[in-house]
This record gives C-alpha cells, structure tokens and sequence, in this order.
C-alpha cells in the first residue's frame, strides 16, 4: 500500500494517520523533522520553553513531544517529531515521522539538518520532498558555528533559490536567531512554500526502483543542489589523535568506562547542595511540628506534617538533587561530542543481548543510582530496546544496596563474605539474562531490532547555558513525578508504624507482622526482615535503620526510615550484634538476596515511568521484580539450611 505523494522509490510504508488532535482554534501545527544529533530537541526547547509536554504516540510506545510558541500574535503548536535518518518506515520512529507527515495534521515542517555534515544529512530533505511535496517547510542549518569552525562557508541564498523554500543558518542554542526563524517559518505558512522536487523526480525515473536506487537518486540530487554553493576546506577525514584513542584502539572500552564513572563522580558536585537543602526541609519540617504541638494542635497532625508532608519533600529534593548531577554532567558530555562515541565503542558488544551500544552507559551508571542509569537510557533511540534497557537496569545493585550488604554479609558470615558478594554478581546477570529472555521477544524482537546507526558529531564546547536549561527541565519533571509516588509510600508506612507511645509493639505494623509471619516464613524471612525488605520500596537507605528499631525497639521503622534519608538514623552502634541475635544465618541470607534484587526505590520507578511513558510496563516490571526477589529469599534460605545446618 502506498499513498498518493510517495514514489515506490521513496519506500513509503502506508499512510496511517497519527492525529494530536492538534487543530484547535486558529493556531498552526510546525513538524520539527530531522536526523538523530541535529539539535532538533535544542530547537523545540528555545522554541517552546516550559510549555510543553511529553506522552506517547496514540496506540505507539514512542515518545511524543509537543509544546506551544507564539507566531504573528497566535497560539501554534510545535511536534518534536523522533529523529530518523529516513522516513522509509523501517522502524516504529521511522514510522510515526513518516505518517504523522501525511496524516494532514501538518501546516508545515522544519527540516532540521546538521550544516556540519550538510551533505549526509540533507538525505532527510530528500525523502522529506519524495513523500509530502505539498507541505510547505523551512531548511533550518543548524550547528552553523560548528560549520564555520571548520571552514566551511554556505551559501543559503543559493540554497534557497534552488530549493523553493526559506534557509536559514542557524544556531538552536543562541536565543538571538529565533527572529530569523520565526520569520521563515511565517513566511513558508503565508507563502506555501514547499521543496522544488522536480530534479529530484527526474533523478528517481533514472534510477532503479529499489531501495538502493532510490538511494543512489537522492544522494545524486543533494550533489545537484549543494554544488556550488558549499564551500568546504580540502582535507582528509582522518581521525584525530583523541579518536585513535577513543575508538580506534584497544584503551576504547576502558577509556569510556572511565568517562562514565567520572561523569558520576562529578555528578556530586552540583547534587550535594540540592541534597543538603532536601535534609533542611525534614529539619524545618520538625521544627513546624514542634512548634504546632506547642501551639495546642494534636500530635497526630504534627507527625503527619513531618512524618509525610516534610519528609516526602526531603526525599524528592534530595533524589532530583542527584537526577540534576547526572542530566548536568552527561548533557554536557552530549554537547561535547562524547556520548555518540560512548556508543560507539559497545554497540557490537551490546547487539549480543539484543541491545544497542548505548544501553552499557545506563547499565554502569545503575551501580551508583538506578535513577541514573534509568535516566541515561533516553539516549536508545527504539522504545522497546529502551524499555527494555530499563527493564534489565533494574537487576543491578545500586550504591545504596552495596552499602547495606556488605554490613549484613561481614556480620553473618565472616570471611565468607566475599563468595556472598560474588554470588550478587552471577545473579545479577542470571537475572538481567533472564529479563532479556522474557520480554525482549516482546519488546525488541529480532526482525525490529534497531541497530546503531549514527553519525559521530564533531567535538566542540558545551553550551553550558543550554546545558543547564536541559537539566533544569528533566529534574523539574522528575520531582513532580517523584513527590507524588513517595509521598503515597511514605503515608501507607507512617499509616502503618504511627503510635503515640512511641512503642513499636504499639503499631499497626507490629500486629500484621504476627499475622502475616507465617506467610512470610517461606520466603525465608521473619516478619521483622520482612519489614524491612517492604520499607526498603519507598528508599533503600531505610534496611539497617529499619532492623535496627525493630530489633532494639528503640524507635519506629517511620522514624529510621526518615534518620536514614536525613542522616540522622538512630541505629544501634551494636547493630551488626543485635541483628546476629535475632535472626538466624540463612534468613539473613535469604533478606540479602530479596533485598538486594527487589524492585528499587519509589523514585526510581517514578523515574522510569517518566522516561518510558508507560505506568503499564512499569507495573509488569515491579511485579515481575517484587516476585523474583521472593523466590531468590526462598531459594537462598534453602541453600542457607543446607550450609549452615
């Protein structure tokens, strides 16, 4: 099947029509089209601001993004199409660019090219003229900086002349080129401009009708259109000395581990103050409640002020906190130049999982924050290998787990500790094994697996300001996500473990503790490991403070949860002693691996919801993590029994 506009040639795929319901009022709807790296994201961010939102595609689990900006004294709409290198429909992006284009939802498009590189990817505004020569569009030249750093010089007025449409060199991170845009962008509306196609009509009679030759025709209308007008230095492509390190040599891989792990390093830097203010939230928090109780109000509502409402707004700082470091750090590796490379480096590595090269930065940056690593996976170009990056990221002991664990494992088994330790990591992949054998037929079937397939941008300084603007932007988001999910753990545990004695056996938890005891037994747990292995949903800090208050009853799991978040966790100096007393070595054993492969905490799966755009896959993903861990605690009890028997 194939639609009116498209030639065999141009590999149309059908014209489904993906409608925003985006027609309303008097205002236009712009497609943002473009190449992966051509600073089409740069772009709707200057263009739209804070005023825009992300979904998914309706019936597509493929990112949408669509913001609002001011045009001639109008309300217009601006989609933020996903970037392909065609629109040949060979990939669900590739499909949803291609058909929202024809769907007839469109004014006009901004074809967004890197004048860097502006031969390979003017490749895009081929296929962009073969499959909607009616729609009017502007050649945006971005990365024009980039360009002239190199030498090269640009003619646009001949461009334009032997395009039909406005070009315009461009700059997506300098705010003073927007004028010239907007101004583009009002006349190809006014004017109806749209691509001159007809060499490249006669360029596709010439040649096979194939997809090569529809290739070979396109590439030979873009030498028609640019020659002349591109002006480039003659010199060889040669890599330059960083690249024969970075990836042409043996040092690649170590060299991007390395980056990585000093990209998490630096994370802290702009963390740790955002961090502190969160822990200054729960200390106000404490003081208002203080200051209620002497005001006459009932204690009940000034714990339910510092227990939930504080606290939940000091977990969710200190958490986006550590999300802006990450997004700071990594978004300016991006701009540099290094992120493609990263890429590039594992891409072979990873396609053995059914992976892309992309998925090994969020699987390292997991071992300091599954926020983190859940974060980094944006970068995966399919959904389904993003998601399911996502889903295998999950397996991965964060720094918090390697915390706790050792602590537990030194304590239970002495100079045994180390094989515990080593057994973490055989699961650890046994399970991230056993994720991709699961889902990834489902998610990232063999026939749709997306390769990568990229260009390796050109280094040059990060663009601090847009950098900042960017991080700004996903942990704003991130917060609001965050502060709901853990407000709502946070109340059902307050709700759980409140007493007004204090007195642990008091709460409601302790009775359903006894109760649910012999349930929890077969998965190798009182109910006390237990308790602690549920708080550990809201954060993982919370384990040792939990095990200690319902050891030495000293105080509610509530308070230790919010003393560990806080740093000021009232744990027993003698808790490795403590816990020894009351719990045996193979339920120790079971709690660590139950533990340590439970689903992570609220935030980050609020985190993943936000960058998968799919609460549906989520849930499937607790659950299936929320019953492994059980398992894995029966199992390891089992094992327990048998060696310590």
């Amino acid at each position: 099947m194939s639609c009116d506009h498209c030639s065999p040639a141009a590999g149309c795929a059908g014209c489904g029509s993906l409608s925003l319901g985006a027609k309303r009022g008097n205002g236009l709807v712009f497609a943002l089209v473009g190449q992966p790296n051509s600073g089409k994201s740069t772009l709707f961010n200057g263009l739209t601001g804070s005023h825009q939102h992300v979904g998914n595609w309706p019936g597509k689990t493929v990112e949408q993004k669509v913001g609002e900006f001011e045009l001639s004294g109008k309300k217009n709409r601006v989609v933020d199409l996903p970037g392909a290198y065609s629109l040949t429909a060979n990939s669900p992006e590739e499909e949803v660019t291609h058909d929202f284009l024809i769907s007839g939802d469109v004014d006009a498009a901004l074809v967004v090219v890197d004048a860097s590189q502006l031969e390979r990817s003017l490749f895009i505004l081929a296929d962009f003229a073969a499959c909607t020569p009616q729609t009017p569009c502007v050649l945006v030249l971005n990365l024009m900086d980039i360009a002239e750093q190199q030498g090269k010089r640009i003619d646009a007025k001949k461009l334009e002349s032997r395009l039909g449409v406005p070009v315009v060199p461009f700059v997506a991170a300098d705010a003073k080129r927007y004028g010239n845009l907007l101004a583009a962008m009002n006349r190809a509306v006014s004017e109806k401009t749209t691509v001159d196609a007809k060499s490249l009509e006669r360029a596709l009679a010439l040649h096979d009708d194939t997809v090569r030759g529809a290739g070979a025709a396109k590439f030979a209308w873009i030498d028609e259109v640019v020659a002349g007008a591109v002006d480039s230095p003659k010199k060889t492509h040669a890599l330059s000395r960083f690249d024969r390190v970075a990836i042409g040599s043996r040092w690649s891989k170590p060299l991007a581990i390395a980056m990585i792990l000093l990209g998490f390093m630096l994370a802290f830097v702009p963390a740790t103050p955002i961090m502190l203010l969160g822990g200054g939230i729960s200390t106000l928090g404490q003081i208002a409640a203080a200051a209620l109780i002497d005001a006459g109000a009932p204690a009940v509502l000034a714990n339910l002020l510092w227990g939930v409402v504080a606290n939940s707004l000091c977990f969710a700082v200190m958490m986006t906190g550590y999300v802006f470091g990450i997004n700071l750090v990594f978004l300016a590796y991006e701009e540099w130049g290094y992120m493609a490379r990263i890429s590039y480096v594992f891409d072979e590595t990873m396609a053995r999982f059914g992976l892309q090269g992309k998925s090994l930065m969020p699987f390292l940056m997991c071992f300091g924050c599954t926020m983190g690593g859940v974060s980094g996976a944006r970068v995966i170009d399919s959904w389904g290998q993003r998601m399911l990056t996502m889903m295998m990221a999950w397996a991965i002991p964060c720094a918090t787990t390697w915390g706790v664990v050792p602590v537990l494992a030194v304590t239970f088994f002495g100079a045994g500790a180390p094989l515990v330790i080593a057994a973490i990591f055989v699961v650890c992949l046994f399970m991230m094994w056993v994720v991709g054998k699961i889902f990834g037929p489902k998610l990232a079937p063999k026939d749709a697996r997306a390769g990568l397939v990229m260009e390796l941008p050109p280094y040059h300084k990060p663009r601090m300001k847009n950098v900042l603007r960017g991080a700004l932007l996903k942990s704003w988001s991130m917060f609001r996500r965050a502060f709901k999910i853990v407000a709502l753990f946070t109340l059902v545990i307050w709700l759980l473990t409140y007493t007004a004695s204090g007195n642990m056996e008091d709460s409601a938890l302790y009775a359903i503790g006894m109760a649910i005891e012999p349930f929890t037994r077969i998965f190798g747990m009182g109910w006390e490991t237990f308790t602690a292995w549920f708080c550990a949903l809201a954060i993982k800090e919370s384990a040792v403070g939990v095990l200690s208050a319902v050891f030495s009853g000293s105080t509610t799991p509530n308070a230790a949860i919010v003393g560990a978040v806080t740093g000021t966790a009232a744990i027993a100096p003698n808790i490795g002693e403590i816990i020894a007393t009351h719990t045996s070595a193979p339920e120790a054993l079971a709690f660590i691996f139950a533990f340590t492969f439970n689903m992570p905490c609220a935030a980050s799966c609020s985190m993943t919801v936000a960058e998968s755009h799919s609460p549906k896959w989520v849930a499937i993903t607790g659950v299936f993590y929320i019953c492994s861990s059980l398992l894995l605690g029966c199992a390891a009890y089992h094992v327990g029994l048998l060696l310590f028997a």
